[in-house]
């Protein structure tokens, strides 16, 4: 049974948090979301890319390992993008702003989330 919502909703409850989603990146597509403040379907495509990119990175480099997670730090905002391990071609993408947040507690919770995750 998936517990999506309910894991977003939990994302949402770290400080500084905007937005959390679940994205299919074979597609782009989302698989739920939660927050306000972008554009999260537009977001959800355009970082789909970002995985492809690096995912096709690895491979051309011969590098035999996984992406923990991949960090985008703005001006205003830290974007995080984490894979979860069990569900092959699915990211986490969090939206954090960045004078509220404390990165490390952030990263630590979603690597919580990522591991009880059921799709």
């Amino acid at each position: 049974m998936s517990n999506i919502q309910t894991s977003l909703k939990d994302a949402l409850t770290i400080n500084g948090s905007l937005v959390a989603a679940v994205v299919d990146a074979t597609s782009g597509l989302l698989l739920g979301s939660e927050g306000s403040g972008i554009d999260i379907e537009l977001a959800a495509a355009g970082n789909t890319e970002v995985v492809r990119a690096k995912l096709a990175t690895m491979k051309s480099l011969k590098l035999d390992d996984v992406i923990e997670d991949i960090l985008i730090t703005l001006g205003k905002q830290y974007h995080v993008i984490r894979p979860v391990a069990k569900s092959k071609g699915i990211f986490l993408y969090f939206v954090l702003d960045k004078n509220k947040a404390n990165l490390a507690l952030a990263r630590r919770k979603l690597q919580e989330i990522e591991a009880t995750i059921e799709l």
